[in-house]
């Protein structure tokens, strides 16, 4: 048998193996978006001192004694020149919470700190939380806007998986200290996607929500919303604006919302977002891109058909498969853009792509003409605009 030494010296050398590895740019056929070769963060890049009592005397056999299940849905946000994502963690026990995971490029060697965030609680105390979308506000404060979920309390005693959706809200200046503020008050049912704006909107705070019945379904609701409130610290949406709707059909049958912050150009906010449609499988989950008005973000301007990224190869395998989220990217002064995305909630991925690139895509796409008929003439309109040139 080995030696407490040479099994703690293994475990070291294989997590230094795991957080120095180096990524490789892979090519992608659609030009707007480059992938990466290996993902970012798994449960693999954990610190062995959060897993492992490190003490020969309490631990002899070095036993994993707190389990890593996944890290994933990661908001991001761009602090003293590293790229920064509060990761998503969930432990073995199922419990989600969150950590900061930071890198010198944005690509490679992501190393979490050395704690994860300790998160206050309300007076009513989560059971879980996940799903953090970062907003730096002109405000002044770096917002973190969370899905809390608790068990239902006016569930069936025997029903022990019903549960109950809202918007947690903290609030931080360095992703140390952070101050929780009270729930999102809204009226139109569960919230589970909800994302700050970074700017005011007519002096107000404005949110984009995804109203839904049920903590699963969205039943009579769903679709993007957006609206404002007075203040962040007694959050209260009165009245939502469904501006991105689910549709039939579409990449958003089943429900639709807004991934991270949107990112400000001279064309207008561009944003990214996840749709989620039925099938024979079960449910697929993929990445898509809109644009808003730059002086009233309620307004769509630009709906590019279908998807931007949707599962590919191994990212279509994992925990709850054939699933591809974001809820964090980070735009560089160069216009460059980092999507953090996740795969099938097990593991963490960077794709790159630019500002011009996405404006360009979100301008020329076609939209989805909601009929096979109409997707033949958006072909046979590009094939007629390519004669002679092929």
């Amino acid at each position: 048998m080995e030696s407490f030494e040479d099994q703690l010296k293994k475990l070291k050398n294989r997590y230094e193996s795991v957080i120095n590895n180096l990524n490789q740019p892979m090519f992608d056929s659609n030009g707007v978006i480059q992938r990466y070769k290996f993902p970012i963060l798994t449960a693999k890049h954990i610190p062995i001192h959060w897993r492992y009592d490190l003490n020969p005397e309490t631990n002899p056999l070095l036993l994993e004694r707190i389990g890593i299940n996944a890290t994933f849905n990661a908001g991001a946000i761009k602090m003293n020149n590293k790229y920064l994502l509060v990761v998503r963690v969930e432990a073995a026990d199922r419990k989600s919470f969150f950590a900061v995971a930071e890198s010198d490029n944005g690509i490679n060697k992501f190393q979490f700190r050395k704690r994860p965030i300790t998160l206050p609680e309300t007076e009513d105390p989560d059971t879980n939380v996940y799903d953090m979308r970062l907003t730096e506000h002109e405000d002044g404060w770096i917002y973190g806007l969370f899905c809390t979920e608790r068990h239902d309390p006016d569930a069936p005693k025997e029903d022990t998986s019903a549960a109950i959706a809202k918007c947690g809200i903290a609030r931080t200046k360095d992703l140390i200290s952070w101050e929780r503020l009270p729930d999102l008050i809204s009226h139109s049912g569960q919230q589970r996607n909800v994302v700050l704006h970074p700017e005011f909107i007519n002096g107000k705070y404005a949110l984009y929500t995804r109203p839904q019945d049920g903590f699963i379904d969205t039943g009579s609701g769903g679709g993007i919303g957006f609206g404002l409130t007075d203040s962040m610290e007694k959050a209260e949406v009165l009245k939502e604006k469904i501006i991105d709707p689910k549709v039939y059909h579409t990449i958003t049958e089943v429900k639709n919302g807004l991934g991270p912050a949107p990112v400000k150009t001279d064309k207008g906010w561009l944003h990214l977002a996840h749709g989620v449609r039925n099938t024979a499988a079960g449910l697929r989950y993929v990445l898509y891109a809109f644009m808003t008005d730059l002086k009233d973000p309620s307004i769509v301007i630009h709906r590019p058909g279908g998807y931007l990224m949707a599962p590919d190869k191994v990212e279509r395998i994992g925990d709850v498969s054939n699933v591809l989220f974001s809820n964090g990217w980070i735009c560089d002064n160069d216009g460059t853009i980092y999507i953090y995305y996740a795969s099938s909630d097990t593991r963490m991925h960077v794709a790159t792509t630019s500002v011009e690139k996405m404006i360009d895509y979100c301008q020329n796409t076609p939209e989805d003409g909601l009929r096979s008929a109409k997707t033949v003439d958006a072909i046979n309109t590009l094939i007629d605009h390519n004669k002679d040139l092929y």
